[in-house]
């Protein structure tokens, strides 16, 4: 479902066709969010197209609505590459809202890894006008030579900072380079790093920049606390967490294993838990991210499979019981919460080797996080004299890189394997 965070504008104010905005009626939405107003007029203009903004601002139809008229107006397909299955499962059931109402209707399909590829390759034969995948199982089909990239007229990157990391740039270079050159080209992301905008602008031509907010920018919806710990106390606070809050709570751990464990620990504690990491499969997945939605899981523990672009209404509470490995990931991560007008809360547990790795998060959200009370005591205040030598904590610093894991390279891959996003 897209948020419903409104602009000044309706829809007819981006210049859509009468039929989308026909559909778009019927589907319930009228107003675009301010990523829709900015990004639908340059999108439809046939325009490459880099556009940043928080997550859960609707980024999806604001490359899926323009897409939708230009195939119904010329020949060709559209191609959208994401990085998880779970995102690529929602793209495609934001765009069906919307293509099921127009006439003709326009085939998707949804090439992704955990399910039966002789299924998709039938689905291939029908001649879907949108293909909606994951690099990896995307690159199947194209060693088998079961689908065909010839007539693709537009390409998009959803969350492309993680789509041309160091992982998957070897297989987005082999689709873009199979792919017309003669395409438009939209990447779409909340955060874009200077490095991965230059990569990503060597596959464009003379993308036009739609910022919303700031990089790293968090939804002032979000209420942000840090709490310092020592690592044998976290269980015991987030069960304190879980006691003082009410509603659906997301938790983060860094690792899969860790995510499994922790979700025992947690159910232990005599919660409902369900998890969602890499070692699970498809159907465990939407099953536990469908529990978690229908309050079957008042508690799902995630890896940063999670992170990007799945939405869940009224998360109330979002905790890094790990912090992430990279500093962009935690916009993303508390971005689950604080949706579609409706506040939340996002708590991150830090040890206090861990004082860098926070400084790096707040150069990037550009404020200082305030200390939570679950904090405990004699950890915060070794952690707040250690990052300045006493005294109140600093200002976040804009300039330069930040320190830590927050500047990209080898540190924000560790760990990460593509083949795991399939």
């Amino acid at each position: 479902m897209e948020p419903t965070i409104q602009s000044t504008q309706d829809f007819v104010q981006t210049g859509l066709s009468a039929p989308i905005l026909s559909a778009l009626a019927q589907a319930g939405l009228t107003t675009p969010t301010p990523i829709q107003a900015k990004a639908i007029p340059i999108a439809r203009a046939g325009k490459d197209l880099m556009g940043i903004a928080q997550t859960g601002t609707g980024k999806t139809y604001a490359f899926s609505l323009p897409i939708l008229e230009k195939l119904m107006a010329q020949p060709g397909k559209a191609l959208i590459v994401v990085p998880t299955r779970e995102l690529a499962l929602q793209v495609e059931d934001s765009i069906k809202k919307v293509s099921r109402l127009l006439l003709p209707n326009i085939r998707t399909v949804c090439l992704i890894g955990g399910m039966p590829i002789y299924r998709q390759k039938q689905d291939l034969k029908q001649n879907p006008r949108i293909i909606v995948c994951t690099p990896g199982r995307l690159r199947d089909h194209m060693q088998q030579h079961t689908v065909s990239l010839h007539d693709v007229c537009v390409v998009v990157l959803d969350e492309a900072d993680r789509m041309l990391d160091m992982g998957f740039a070897p297989q987005i270079k082999l689709i873009l380079e199979t792919v017309p050159k003669n395409r438009q080209t939209m990447c779409f992301s909340a955060t874009m790093a200077p490095e991965i905008s230059r990569l990503a602008s060597a596959y464009m031509k003379s993308p036009e920049r739609v910022e919303v907010a700031t990089q790293g920018q968090n939804n002032n919806l979000i209420t942000q606390e840090l709490c310092y710990v020592r690592s044998d106390e976290k269980t015991g606070i987030l069960h304190s967490m879980i006691k003082d809050h009410e509603g659906r709570i997301l938790v983060f751990s860094r690792t899969k294993h860790g995510a499994k464990k922790l979700a025992e620990k947690v159910r232990d504690l005599g919660h409902s838990a369900a998890e969602i990491h890499s070692n699970r499969s498809l159907s465990q997945r939407r099953h536990a991210l469908e529990g978690f939605k229908s309050g079957q899981y008042r508690i799902l523990v995630a890896t940063d499979v999670a992170a990007r672009g799945i939405d869940v209404q009224n998360i109330t509470l979002v905790v890094n019981y790990d912090l992430p490995d990279a500093a962009e990931d935690y916009v993303h991560r508390i971005g689950r919460t604080g949706r579609a007008g409706i506040t939340g809360k996002a708590i991150s547990l830090a040890t206090r080797d861990q004082v860098r790795d926070v400084k790096s998060i707040e150069r990037l959200i550009q404020k200082n996080i305030a200390i939570s009370s679950y904090s405990t005591g004699t950890i915060a205040e070794q952690s707040a004299a250690h990052s300045i030598g006493g005294g109140q904590r600093p200002a976040y610093q804009p300039a330069g890189r930040p320190g830590g894991y927050g500047g990209g390279g080898a540190n924000r891959n560790r760990g990460f394997s593509p083949r795991r996003y399939r």
